[in-house]
């Protein structure tokens, strides 16, 4: 059996791929949400899209990251962005995780973790695979806006609000 310090270091060096950089195109997704209808990265072209990867449905920090996104959906709405969700679960997974705390927007299934790799965020153990906990900022173009790779749960929807109001009044998108 692996011991917890042994994990924590195959989880540092299982990285596969590589991050999209800030200015690059968003790597395009094609994937099944909690209903089973289909989206791509095109169905978003003309919004802010906050894509964000977490690791598993219904778990304390996944579950806190989803209904702080759910609380402050409007806001985010208001500044023209839609939120999407995205880990290894499946769509029943999903599904479940969505009803139980009334999650409104799409939680996209990547049951063969080929958008997670292509994002740069797979997290692979070997016996079981998970998307490491990032967001991606993607503008009305289709470009990496910003990443956020240190993850407060807490108040992470907040910072992107922020981080929107800055850009839309810098100009952006």
């Amino acid at each position: 059996m692996l011991s917890i310090s042994a994990l924590l270091i195959a989880s540092q060096l299982a990285r596969a791929g590589e991050l999209p950089k800030i200015g690059e195109a968003a790597p395009n997704f094609n994937l099944p949400d909690q209903n089973g209808k289909i989206y791509t990265l095109a169905d978003f072209h003309g919004k802010w899209l906050v894509l964000y990867f977490y690791p598993k449905d219904d778990t304390p920090g996944c579950t806190e990251q989803a209904c702080n996104f759910r609380d402050d959906l409007n806001q985010l709405t208001g500044l023209g962005a839609q939120v999407v969700g995205i880990s290894v679960d499946d769509s029943k997974s999903h599904a479940d995780f969505a009803k139980k705390y009334s999650l409104p927007f799409p939680l996209l299934a990547d049951k063969n973790a080929e958008v997670t790799t292509r994002y740069g965020v797979l997290r692979n153990l070997g016996i079981f695979k998970l998307a490491r906990r990032y967001t991606f900022l993607i503008d009305p173009q289709g470009k990496i806006s910003k990443v956020y790779d240190k993850v407060e749960t807490s108040r992470h929807s907040k910072e992107i609000i922020e981080d929107l109001n800055k850009l839309l009044a810098a100009g952006k998108g």
